[in-house]
Formats: C-alpha cells, structure tokens, sequence
C-alpha cells in the first residue's frame, strides 16, 4: 500500500532555515543543478540510463510497423508510457497511477510529442497503410527529487540515439509490402529529431512563511500543539519580493516548497511548455527570469547530450564498419575532375 512522504517536524525545521541562511543540504547553490550523467547501452540502440544526483530513469525507444490514424494518413505515431514503480519510492504504487505520477506524464508528452520534437511525417511508409509506431518507455527506479526533468531529458537523448530498422517496398499495386531488415542486412536509420526539449523545474519558497513557520516551531507552544500545514496558511501574499527559487529541488525540498513551474525549451530558446502549480503568486519579472534561466540550462544539457553520442558513436565504430556501411560514396567526390574529363571526351 503506498504511502505519503512527509517530512518530521525536525527535518522541516532544519530544511527552512538552511533556505533562510541560503544554504542548501546538499551545499548547492540555488540556481546549481545536482550532477548529471547520460549512459547509452552498449548492446541496443535507444536504451539510455540518466541519473541526476540520487534520481535514476531509464528509457528504452521501441518501434514496429503499423497502420497509420484515417485522420492523418500521413503520419506516423509517437507513444509515451511512463512508469513509477513502488521501488523508486513507497508514494508510489504498482499499476496504480498516482497525481502525481500523471501529472509527470502529462507534462513530458506535452514538451516532446506536441512539442513536435519528433517528426512524425518522416515516420509514415505507405500513405494511409502503412507507417512507425515508436514507442518510449519510461521507467523511473529512484526518486529523489526532479522526476520530470530527469524523464523529459532521458525520453530526448535516446530518441537521438536510437535507430530504426531499414525498410524496402517490395511489388506494386495492392500487392506492395514492407519488408524489415535486421541490422546485419542493412545499417538501421536514425530518426528525424526537430528539436531537443530540456525540461527545468523550479521551486518557490516564500520566506516569510519559512520564517514564520520556523518560529511557531521553536516557540514553547509548538511543543503542546500541532504546526500548521501549508493549505492552512494564507498564499495570497504580496511579499513575492521575499521568494526564493531554487533549481533542481531535491525530495526533501520538494516536499516542503510553496509552488513550482517547470520550463521547458531547447537551444534555440524556443519555450515548448511552461507548467505552474502552487498557489504562491509569482512576479512575472521572476518568471522571466527562470524562462532565461532554462533556456541557459537546456543549451548546456544538448551540448552534454550530443558530446556523450558521439562518444558511443566512436565505442561502436570499432574497425570503421559504421563508416564503410554508409551510403554515400566518397570516390566520386574525389575523382570529380576525371569524371568532368570523360563526359567531355
């Protein structure tokens, strides 16, 4: 059965006045992400293991031939099915999805899919019978805060890293059909990726209400009666000056701040979702800036993401086979000026 991650008096108490001395546990700085690491599997293409700080995804691209929607014949599709299992917290449980758990859905096939990061006319093979049904499956195996910029960005790399298999049509008429080959026959396709979407959450902290909650906590009477709850304290303040953001908010920061907005855009600063929740009103000068900030982060995330497929690239191009198999033929480049001589004799 699961159950709700509170936090103890203690650890409230000891998490808001680390924020009102702007400190974090874990001594980040409120605008530093924790460390991220992009690992490609070794044997597949499209199965990509991401970890940020103690948060660990994996996601494994899948794609099958299929008949197309009558509504767009044109069109291949682009599934999502999202994950969180018991063993990434006890919040959480087994074929039972949580609030919290759909709201994380919702907003990666927002950033990716309606986003339109992946084409999905370059998916279709026959128009109106045949076409790509490319799947992403997203697991999350820990949580320790940023379940959805974790996911969002794991669901991005290996669409990048993954390759389909080639495709011939063989026949003519109503007699035409799609033959798949495996990868020994043919070298497998990337996909036709648009644009890469980084997901960046931000938290709202009100340091008044920090402020105060610590003093009913330390007063004598907080001992003998019980301290108030979030939903029980007036949002509606104008103190938005005495806000603070943090970015990549760990559990325990989660648990405990006042609103968030996650943001997502790609290195051409182009914003694919924003996503606010909370009843803490926000200056719109904040969001701005944390609409700028993103962008910054998702420039350096496409940046680690393209330096880490390159080197799984140079891991699997042993013996310069993948530069062999390749279609484009470099002998004619070179002997252009021969060919130029034959034409004219």
């Amino acid at each position: 059965m699961a159950r709700d991650l509170k936090p103890t008096l203690i650890e409230n108490t000891f998490v808001l006045k680390a924020l009102t001395e702007n400190v974090r546990l874990d001594n980040r700085s409120f605008s530093q992400m924790r460390n991220l690491d992009i690992s490609f599997s070794s044997t597949e293409y499209g199965a990509v293991d991401v970890h940020l700080g103690r948060t660990r995804v994996i996601v494994r691209i899948s794609a099958e031939v299929t008949q197309p929607r009558s509504d767009r014949p044109y069109d291949g599709l682009f599934v999502i099915s999202t994950e969180i299992s018991p063993m990434a917290a006890p919040t959480f449980e087994a074929g039972r999805k949580s609030e919290e758990e759909l709201v994380i859905s919702r907003i990666i096939e927002k950033s990716i899919r309606q986003s339109q990061a992946l084409d999905t006319e370059s998916l279709c093979i026959l128009a109106g019978e045949k076409c790509w049904l490319v799947r992403a499956d997203v697991h999350f195996l820990d949580h320790d805060g940023g379940l959805l910029d974790a996911g969002c960005l794991a669901v991005s790399a290996a669409l990048l890293h993954y390759r389909r298999p080639e495709i011939s049509i063989v026949g003519s008429g109503d007699a035409r059909q799609v033959v798949v080959h495996p990868p020994t026959e043919k070298v497998p396709v990337p996909l036709s990726v648009l644009h890469v979407p980084v997901c960046v959450t931000f938290s709202f902290f009100n340091m008044k209400l920090a402020q105060s909650s610590l003093t009913a906590a330390t007063s004598t009477t907080a001992a003998t009666t019980p301290a108030k709850e979030n939903d029980e304290i007036d949002m509606d303040t104008d103190d938005t000056d005495e806000t603070a953001v943090l970015v990549d908010a760990s559990l325990q920061e989660e648990l405990l701040r006042h609103g968030f907005m996650s943001v997502t855009s790609n290195i051409n600063k182009e914003i694919c979702q924003i996503y606010k929740a909370g009843q803490l009103a926000v200056e719109i000068e904040t969001l701005l800036s944390c609409s700028e900030a993103a962008t910054a982060v998702a420039e350096k995330v496409t940046k680690l993401i393209r330096r880490r497929l390159k080197e799984d690239e140079v891991a699997r191009n042993v013996g310069n086979v993948l530069e062999e198999a390749r279609a484009e033929n470099d002998r004619l480049v070179a002997d252009e000026g021969v060919i130029q001589d034959m034409n004219n004799d």
